[in-house]
């Protein structure tokens, strides 16, 4: 069934550098600043309502998180949110994008090691200018045969693009964090669903795991996955 592996995609946050944790960082201090104003709880459920519903409009990444922040501080303070808030909000959201890659362990060597027998993709979700911005910090750029950076990841994201890199969906392998973008979706295309967990997870990306399907595997970090190639292979 892997016998025939010839394209490896690799999600891009929180997979091979940190990120999510930033989010949680700025989510803390916007329940801080609207503390006057609702419960923490409170603030987060509305927040995470914000960006659910954003996402059609901004697409996914810091710039939609800033302004569902915004949007839901308007909301909860009835319209009377102060200036000095929303300028922190905004503020935050720059120190977001300027944030330094910081790569997670294994990163480099995974990608090299798999790289030397496959094709390599990197597929990743977000604000186009703030996902090129990382990957030319990260220095991994020159180890891809391609960069995908999509506005959603689908079953027919995934079919189209192992169809250009490789020889479609059944001879790929997806490696990711989310379960449900970076396994779930890819599964469903036909490709092999590779989990490694990072321990932070944005709600919108949970979702079941996929236990009982032949092509879904899970690694404790990515140091296991050129032994989990050379086994399907």
């Amino acid at each position: 069934m892997g016998q025939n592996l010839t394209t490896i995609g690799f999600d891009a946050d929180d997979t091979l550098w940190h990120n999510e944790r930033f989010f949680q960082l700025t989510q803390g201090h916007f329940t801080d600043l609207l503390a006057d104003h609702a419960e923490r709880d409170h603030l987060l459920e509305r927040l995470l309502e914000a960006e659910k519903r954003n996402i059609r409009h901004y697409g996914y990444g810091i710039k939609g998180f800033v302004l569902s922040m915004i949007e839901t501080a308007i909301e909860v303070t009835e319209d009377r949110v102060p200036a000095s808030v929303i300028r922190q909000l905004i503020e935050a959201g720059q120190e977001m994008l300027a944030h330094p890659i910081e790569l997670l362990p294994h990163a480099r060597e995974a990608i090299q090691s798999v790289a030397a027998t496959h094709q390599v993709v990197l597929i990743t979700k977000g604000d186009l200018i703030d996902q090129e911005r990382k990957l030319a910090q990260s220095g991994l750029g020159e180890l891809f045969d391609g960069v995908e950076i999509v506005s959603e990841k689908t079953p027919k994201t995934y079919r189209d693009i192992f169809g250009e890199y490789g020889e479609g969906p059944a001879s790929a392998m997806m490696v990711g964090n989310s379960m449900r973008s970076d396994v779930v979706a890819p599964l469903q295309a036909g490709c092999w669903g590779v989990y490694v967990p990072h321990g932070l997870v944005w709600e919108i990306e949970r979702a079941e795991a996929p236990v009982g399907n032949p092509r879904f595997r899970e690694l404790q970090d990515l140091g296991q996955l050129a032994e989990l190639v050379q086994e399907l292979n």
